[in-house]
């Protein structure tokens, strides 16, 4: 199942929400579109079999946490910090909102693998998109089978 068209989301949500964060090259859009593909299809808002995942990215809360508590939270990231506080609606905490805002979800998604530092895959190599994201996103315990999941991120590429 898929539920949302993903030229639009490439588009109209992940390319300004990274250009927001200066984090936008179209390797970074690419992996971002990709990922929500692999992780949720671009349909599911809450893990399927129970699990604490939320949202197109699948961000479990305690990973959105430790974004903010030991990166996010330092002066050396204070203007990603103030740019994502932008993103923010008021009436809800800011984990419940990786399941309807986009632009924060997709935000938190690309701070996730910032915080990595490792170079990111050639923006078209679709197969290395999807290593990178098992590796760095889903990790080696993770449900991701980077083959089965690089035409995901080849739609992404195209899109």
């Amino acid at each position: 199942m898929e539920g949302v068209d993903i030229s639009q989301f490439k588009h109209l949500i992940v390319v300004p929400t990274l250009a927001a964060l200066g984090l936008g090259s179209p390797s970074a859009v690419n992996l971002v579109t990709g990922t929500a593909l692999a992780e949720s299809r671009g349909a599911y808002l809450r893990q399927i079999n129970g699990g604490p995942a939320l949202g197109f990215w699948q961000m479990e809360p305690a990973t959105h946490d430790d974004c903010w508590e030991n990166f996010l939270n330092f002066p050396a990231q204070s203007r990603l910090k103030r740019v994502l506080e932008g993103m923010l609606s008021n009436d809800l905490p800011k984990c419940a909102q990786l399941v309807g805002n986009l632009r924060y979800a997709s935000a938190m998604a690309r701070i996730r693998f910032y915080r990595v530092g490792a170079p990111l895959p050639m923006a078209d190599d679709a197969m290395e998109l999807s290593l990178y994201h098992k590796q760095h996103y889903n990790t080696y315990r993770g449900a991701a089978d980077p083959a089965a999941n690089a035409p995901l991120f080849r739609r992404a590429v195209q899109a």
